[in-house]
């Protein structure tokens, strides 16, 4: 049996595939995969890495998929409220494009320091990457030692990464998550302590 010093805990962050309605502001917006979006993570996952659980995101576009593939494997799965989008709030449900242009400035604004700006009426991206850090412990510390996939979001990803690798919040933008890109990282626990390392960053997914 592994000791604490040694155990090490591997996670595959799978986000979404494309979604119904196009490049919008989904965020909170709890919209279906489109058939390609599904396909897109279907391949991706075509050949299984030896996942012993299938944790998701309650928002369908990722649990949909979860669940079948957690059945399809044959091993528990776990939904996590705290791993879901942050809410982009008045921008919700409108496309990119739309919001730039109408409201540039606080676009800017809030892809150049996050941590200050938020979207009109929407979540602060530090409560947000909050709440999903916490979600993270969780999981570190009931799921110790296992394989785990992670279906999630964009945004849930890039703010987990910056967390974990010590990266200030104004970086997340210049990570590029395309679709049902799947990023590995290892959890090394050393004298009590968790010392995570990002193994591969968008190792599939289309890349867009």
């Amino acid at each position: 049996m592994s000791s604490q010093s040694d155990l090490v805990t591997t996670v595959d962050l799978l986000r979404h595939g494309a979604c119904e309605g196009g490049e919008i502001y989904r965020g909170s917006t709890d919209v279906v995969l489109s058939a390609q979006g599904w396909q897109q993570m279907e391949q991706a996952t075509m050949q299984a890495a030896p996942w012993q659980r299938v944790v998701t995101s309650p928002l369908i576009r990722c649990r949909a998929f979860a669940e079948q593939c957690a059945t399809r494997l044959d091993i528990p799965l776990r939904v996590d409220a705290g791993l879901r989008e942050m809410d982009f709030g008045e921008w919700e449900g409108r496309l990119l494009k739309d919001v730039w242009h109408s409201d540039k400035a606080t676009v800017s604004a809030f892809y150049e320091d996050p941590e200050a700006v938020a979207p009109p009426g929407g979540e602060p991206t530090l409560l947000a990457q909050q709440r999903m850090v916490e979600a993270w412990h969780t999981l570190m510390g009931e799921c110790a030692g296992q394989h785990l996939l992670l279906v999630c979001h964009g945004g849930v990803i890039r703010l987990l990464l910056s967390h974990l690798l010590r990266m200030p919040l104004s970086a997340i933008a210049r990570l590029h998550i395309p679709y049902a890109s799947i990023s590995r990282v290892q959890v090394y626990k050393q004298e009590g302590q968790d010392f995570p390392v990002l193994m591969s960053l968008n190792s599939s997914g289309e890349q867009r």
